[in-house]
């Protein structure tokens, strides 16, 4: 409605007068609370993971996350579990479709998809789905801050609230020797990444891992922010970290695999009605 027909009427249509005697609370249960879905049909599964695998690549071309034609995200099959879906090597993570992912067997055979796997992306994740079971979605990009904050000696410190997702919850790294094409290079990788949900690279970047797609992507977007905000930080001055048993329990509240799944839905909410083509 146009303002001149709020002045003529008196009143916009979307306005809703209140009684205080009508301001009730809302049952707990009516409110609106998103969960992870429970899909039992593999078809379906494999469908929700590939779209979930492709908004996380859009969203890192959209945060500036490319390298060239470096970086990966992966989903493991959840019907032939010693596969798993990856983007295509030398297409941009910006333009990527479900329809152009391709699946991978255990010994970096592409099995449905029309282009080359990236050999770092299969030694790298390969090894990490094969050592972690748990593990659905894993991603490692060559981000600006991640790669600076894996030149330096430091590890992620409890700086900020969102960092204390990964206190005590993320290895290292620390031998590189080149593109990490070779299998054995990926198992050692694996290993130092443990039970954890995140590892830095010396001298690479940042490897994440999660139960689901949503938390694996989201665990690397809030690792590169939190790097970017402690090398920012250090480079002010002195800097406060927060106290053990303070990063403990933000941890338990921020670092849940729940958590990530939660925190990446916004921004796939964003990519899918900004860049529909993706469900292609």
């Amino acid at each position: 409605m146009t303002s001149e027909a709020v002045a003529r009427n008196g009143r916009h249509p979307e306005a809703e007068p209140l009684d205080r005697a009508d301001l009730v609370p809302v049952a707990e249960e009516e409110l609106a609370f998103r969960r992870p879905p429970v899909l039992d049909d593999p078809a379906v599964e494999r469908r929700h993971r590939k779209e979930r695998l492709a908004g996380a690549l859009r969203l890192f071309g959209r945060f500036g996350f490319e390298e060239g034609v470096a970086g990966h995200i992966t989903a493991r099959d959840p019907e032939f579990t010693d596969h798993f879906w990856v983007n295509p090597f030398g297409m941009s993570f910006k333009h990527i479709r479900v329809s152009d992912l391709l699946l991978v067997n255990h010994d970096g055979d592409v099995v449905r998809g029309r282009h080359r796997v990236n050999r770092a992306a299969f030694a790298i994740h390969a090894a990490v789905h094969e050592a972690r079971p748990d593990v659905i979605g894993a991603a490692h990009s060559h981000s600006v801050y991640g790669k600076a904050l894996s030149a330096t000696t430091q590890t992620l410190e409890p700086l900020t609230q969102d960092a204390c997702a990964f206190y005590e919850d993320h290895g290292v790294y620390a031998d590189y020797s080149g593109v990490a094409n070779d299998p054995a290079e990926g198992r050692n990788i694996a290993a130092a990444l443990g039970g954890h949900k995140a590892a830095i690279l010396r001298n690479h970047g940042l490897l994440t891992a999660g139960s689901s797609v949503d938390a694996a992507a989201w665990w690397f977007i809030t690792m590169e922010r939190s790097a970017q905000a402690q090398l920012a930080a250090k480079a002010a001055g002195d800097t406060v970290p927060i106290g053990h048993q303070d990063a403990k329990l933000t941890h338990g509240q921020v670092g849940s695999e729940f958590a990530g799944w939660f925190q990446f839905q916004p921004l796939f909410d964003q990519i899918a009605r900004s860049e529909p083509d993706l469900f292609d």
